[in-house]
């Protein structure tokens, strides 16, 4: 399976949090639905709470994995 950048999983997090807080207007809508199909696809899964779930965890794994590693280059 082909894996999105990780600046581009957060992005979709970010403008789909953004708009989803906004009102119904019809353009704002389509372009959450646009968002939320992408994440999806993006994170193979069918529904957009867990598409959510599933990015956020693997945001979360990257910085935990680069935490980890920028603290193996720490001087002792």
């Amino acid at each position: 399976m082909l894996m999105v950048h990780l600046s581009v999983l957060s992005r979709l997090v970010s403008d789909y949090e953004a708009l989803n807080r906004q009102d119904g207007d019809p353009v704002v809508r389509r372009r959450r639905d646009d968002l939320a199909y992408t994440l999806c696809v993006s994170t193979g899964t069918r529904d957009i709470d867990t598409a959510l779930a599933a990015a956020r965890q693997r945001l979360a794994q990257a910085d935990s994995q680069a935490d980890s590693e920028d603290a193996t280059l720490l001087p002792a």
